[in-house]
């Protein structure tokens, strides 16, 4: 947050005094004064909505400006507001999530700092653009929050800004057609009666295969193994721009602790048929407490419920008696031999697996 809120006030103090009343901000209808105000308010109202911590309404937060304020005082109000977003992220607790509409209809901290400097970063765009200045904002600071709150944007390795220029129908990319409309993914949560199911995102899946917490504090010995391939798993449909962040991966945290148990999650998006393949693992220090029949009874009931899914499928080796007692209590019910068999033919099913469903 300080790093955009800083290159956006170096730019605007040194173009202080031009006509920014009578310039448009880029292809907005606003002129770039009254952009300016917005990226304040924005912050203020990000801010506020976390240190509130409504979970149900929004808390209408705005700035206004004292008339005779110069431009140079507009972009003190930004630093001001900047500061108070990140002070307020950093003293947010990990599980907190406050109301914000789209697309789940709540955030937690890394959502909105991500949103925040969003804003900043694009509006700062806007404004260079009326006022013929050139602006591009750190690799590094684009491509975190593409890979927090655009999950669902095929990824440009060499090009974050251009990407996200693109993603927000700011600007163009070979092979892809303009976007007109646009809205970015804050992460889903999923509740049960003992833990909260939150997605997994790009950023913290890459995290999370290359060795790390994902941002996650972990239960002792986890994670398992299971989760740090599942991350991979996320962090490869992503770099493709195949990921769908409902069907990706969800990491189960405990509501007694905040502490992460384990993963659960799809093997993809469902297929023409309606059918998407669940997994889930725990680390050894959970398990045998329900929590993982708690966590796929939910996720099997939240995915069965979307429009077009038919059918959940799961494998389970042979010689796995709990995770079938997992599978069964959730609701499967192991296929018939003919299925099973079908599927090694078909799909290359391997022979120590056993196929497990729930029909919607």
């Amino acid at each position: 947050m300080e790093e955009a809120v800083a290159g956006c006030a170096a730019l605007l103090r040194a173009a202080a005094g031009r006509d920014w009343d009578g310039v448009r901000a880029g292809r907005l209808e606003w002129s770039c004064r009254r952009t300016a105000e917005h990226i304040a308010s924005d912050l203020i109202a990000y801010a506020g909505q976390l240190a509130g911590r409504s979970a149900t309404a929004y808390v209408p937060f705005d700035i206004t400006v004292d008339e005779g304020t110069g431009d140079a005082g507009v972009v003190d109000v930004i630093e001001t507001t900047g500061a108070l977003l990140a002070a307020a992220v950093r003293t947010t607790p990990r599980e907190v999530r406050a109301f914000h509409p789209y697309p789940f209809r709540s955030a937690n901290r890394e959502g909105f700092a991500a949103m925040g400097v969003t804003e900043v970063l694009l509006h700062t765009h806007d404004i260079a653009e009326g006022l013929g200045l050139e602006y591009e904002p750190p690799a590094e600071l684009c491509a975190r929050v593409l890979t927090t709150i655009f999950p669902h944007v095929r990824p440009e390795p060499d090009a974050p800004w251009n990407t996200l220029l693109w993603a927000t129908g700011r600007g163009d990319l070979p092979g892809r057609e303009p976007l007109t409309e646009w809205r970015w993914n804050n992460n889903l949560v999923i509740d049960t009666e003992r833990l909260t199911l939150q997605g997994v995102t790009p950023a913290a899946a890459a995290d999370l295969h290359a060795g790390g917490t994902g941002g996650f504090a972990w239960i002792e010995g986890g994670p398992f193994e299971g989760s740090r391939f599942a991350a991979g798993m996320v962090a490869s449909s992503y770099e493709k721009g195949e990921h769908r962040p409902e069907w990706g991966m969800f990491a189960l945290v405990r509501r007694e602790d905040g502490l992460a148990v384990g993963g659960i999650g799809f093997h993809g998006a469902p297929d023409e048929e309606g059918r998407a393949e669940v997994g889930y693992d725990l680390a050894e220090n959970a398990r045998g407490r329900g929590y993982a029949t708690e966590a796929l009874r939910a996720l099997a009931e939240t995915a069965l419920a979307r429009d077009g899914v038919k059918l959940l499928i799961a494998t389970i080796e042979q010689e796995n008696a709990p995770s079938q007692r997992v599978i069964a209590r959730a609701g499967f019910t192991r296929a018939s031999e003919d299925v099973e068999k079908s599927a090694r033919e078909l799909h290359g099913l391997e022979e120590s697996l056993r196929l497990y469903s729930r029909e919607a």
